[in-house]
């Protein structure tokens, strides 16, 4: 939770979430006791959701840290191609056993490395790119993320509101990349972009 919206709104809609199961709740746990950055369930839900109803079959997620959202995505369309991305091989390692226990392993490419330089790698379009990396890098993702991005598809990237710091004067390193990234794609005439205050902040994409 991250102030965004009034914190007892908050907890009562988060109060209404399902459970869930095993592996994401562990992650869940594993994610708060050690300061790992997930995307939570909420958010874990609008990832599925959005998956589904656009019938993604290949999804690119650039900053997926211990798979928790890569779970959510591969879950949501068992017939697709997640690629997972993390520049710490000691992340991977966790994630591929998280999607072994989820079941998910066999729709999942797991690429260690730079996810702007994995995407660059990676070959054809893609239905869903999902963006949850550095800061900083977000208006560099958004110049490679929408050219590999099918006409139809979605982009979607966490973060955007940035508990708020969006709104504050001086901005750092990492608020200006998001500010410069949220005027990149309001000001896109290929993109059509809705912004969620879930969370931290949600954009959604969809590709003109």
């Amino acid at each position: 939770m991250n102030g965004i919206i009034d914190s007892t709104v908050e907890k009562y809609f988060y109060a209404l979430l399902p459970k869930r199961d095993e592996v994401l709740a562990e992650i869940e746990q594993q994610a708060e006791r050690r300061n790992i950055p997930i995307v939570g369930p909420a958010v874990g839900r609008v990832l599925y959701q959005y998956a589904q109803l656009i019938g993604a079959r290949r999804i690119f997620e650039m900053g997926s840290a211990i798979g928790y959202s890569t779970i959510w995505l591969a879950r949501a369309c068992p017939a697709a191609t997640v690629y997972y991305t993390d520049s710490d091989p000691k992340n991977a390692k966790e994630a591929q056993a998280y999607f072994e226990r989820a079941g998910v392993r066999d729709r999942i490419q797991v690429l260690t490395g730079n996810a702007l330089d994995l995407l660059d790698q990676a070959e054809g379009e893609f239905d869903l790119i999902f963006n949850d990396v550095s800061k900083r890098d977000y208006p560099e993702v958004f110049r490679k993320a929408v050219p590999r991005l099918r006409r139809g598809g979605l982009f979607i990237t966490d973060n955007v509101l940035w508990s708020g710091r969006v709104t504050q004067p001086n901005p750092d390193e990492n608020t200006r990349g998001i500010l410069e990234f949220n005027r990149l794609i309001y000001s896109s005439t290929e993109l059509f972009p809705t912004l969620l205050p879930l969370r931290d902040g949600l954009a959604v994409c969809h590709k003109l």
